[in-house]
Parts: structure tokens; sequence; C-alpha cells
């Protein structure tokens, strides 16, 4: 038996699609309704989670952060079964994730943090990635568990918390990456074009294609043969701030760029290439 605790959007389509695969899952919510109405599709519900999960042998969970796992499982302990699984896919911090998997161990529980690059339509349709670390035997044994929830199940080796760290890391990306796209679309605006006519040069010219090579060569650290010197890059910087202001538009993160921009100019780095904005953290 399984049990899933957390009926977002997230939780309650990977219940669907367990169900969807013969599988028999208890679920349970704080708020009570939104696991009552997977029942239609075959869910058990359970207004109280030490009765979803005193049958299961592995427990799925989908929560908000650290602090609500931690409190979800505490009302579940007492009525866990021995030796049962724990499989969280919540995004969280690596330290409560590190201090996790120690404390369900002393415990006599398996604690697996999964965190996943999925949304809702992803795990309704067992599609995307998630991310595992730490014990090999025992992402060993729920691997083919685990491979049948995702698209790619990616085992990231044996250090504890190096599945949250990245699954952040990821989250990052695709958050600058947003607002990059917003930042281009304000500037869009500001020189009297629309979405479609950025949509038109992304379709001819894909610069998402470059983020691998972006980030070798930023690895690589030569930053002295420059492609695009960083008194060049921060000059066009300077055009597009200029051109949004003039038509009273704001830009969220190119106004910072340009600030890290100035700092390694004014350290005698214009000549370099502008990637060695980032050589501190490498």
């Amino acid at each position: 038996m399984k049990a899933f605790l957390g009926m977002g959007l997230l939780g309650s389509n990977f219940v669907k699609a367990m169900l969807r695969k013969g599988r028999q899952v208890n679920v349970w919510n704080r708020t009570a309704s939104k696991a009552k109405a997977l029942e239609q599709d075959g869910a058990k519900a359970f207004d109280d989670v030490k009765n979803a999960v005193k049958d299961a042998d592995t427990i799925h969970v989908t929560l908000k952060d650290d602090e609500s796992v931690e409190e979800v499982l505490a009302m579940a302990e007492t009525a866990l079964l021995p030796g049962a699984t724990i499989i969280d896919h919540t995004t969280t911090s690596q330290k409560g994730a590190i201090e996790r998997t120690k404390k369900w161990k002393e415990r006599g529980f398996t604690y697996l943090h999964a965190p996943v690059f999925m949304g809702p339509k992803n795990a309704l349709e067992s599609i995307g990635y998630m991310l595992v670390s730490g014990n090999q035997d025992v992402i060993a044994r729920v691997e083919p568990e685990l491979s049948t929830i995702t698209g790619k199940l990616i085992n990231l080796g044996p250090k504890e918390g190096k599945a949250a760290a990245l699954k952040l890391a990821g989250n990052l990306f695709l958050i600058t990456l947003t607002a990059g796209i917003s930042d281009t679309l304000a500037l869009a605006k500001a020189e009297g074009l629309g979405g479609e006519d950025v949509a038109e040069l992304f379709s001819l010219w894909n610069p998402g294609a470059m983020a691998p090579s972006r980030l070798s060569s930023i690895m690589a650290g030569n930053f002295s043969q420059p492609s695009w010197e960083l008194k060049m890059a921060r000059k066009d910087a300077g055009l597009m701030m200029a051109a949004a202001k003039e038509a009273n538009v704001e830009l969220s993160v190119l106004p910072s760029i340009a600030g890290v921009m100035d700092k390694w100019i004014k350290k005698g780095h214009g000549n370099d290439d502008w990637t060695i904005i980032a050589k501190d953290n490498l």
C-alpha cells in the first residue's frame, strides 16, 4: 500500500497517475476536500494523517517547505509501519534534507529526498525529471517505483543533500530565465515591438541552446580571449536601460547585472570576456 501526503497540483496528479497504473493509494491533505476529490479517481482519502499512513509501506510527500514536511511527518510518526520508506518530493533546503535523512534512519525508517523538475502536467503523464542522491542501496531499492512516476530518474551519487541543492540551483536558473524573458519583453515594448516579435527572433535564433556551452566556457576560466568584451557588453546594457527609461518601462534584472559589470570594469577587466562577472563563483 502507498500513501501520498499533500494533494496540491503536483501531488494530486502524481496520485492520479499512480491510480491509472493500478496502484492502491491512500491520500491525505490539510484541506480534506482536496484529498476527498481524488476518491472519484479511485484513491482512499483520510481526514487523519495517521489513518492514511498506518497500512502504507511507502509514503510519498509533496508539501510546501521544510517546516511543513517536519510538521506533517511528526503528526504521522506514531502510525508509521516499522521500517516504512518516506519519499519526499518537496523542494526543501539541503540542510533540512540531510537532517531528516539522519533523523528518520535513527528512528528505524528510511527517508529519501527526491525533488522533481516536473509540473502538474508532467506528474499526470509521468514525464519530466526526478533527482535523488544519498544511500545507493536505498536508491536501488526504490528506483523501480520512482522510475514509473517520472520521465527520467537522475541519480546524483552518494552525497546526501546533493539532490536538494541542485534542485534549488535549477529553480534559480528557471527564475532568472523568466526574469530575463520579462526584461526582454519590456525592452521590446520600449522599442515599439511586441512579444510576437521576440518569439519570431527566438524561433530563428535559440539562445537557450547556448546554456551548456556558456557554462563550460565560464568553468574553463579563460576570460582573457574575449568573444564579447565586458566594456562592450556594459555599453549595450546602457543602451537597453536608456531605452527603457525613455519609454518609462521598468527592467527587473538588468540594472543589477549592470552594477556587477561596473564593479568588474572598475577592477580593470573591461577588456576581458564579459563572462568574467561569474569568476568569483567558480
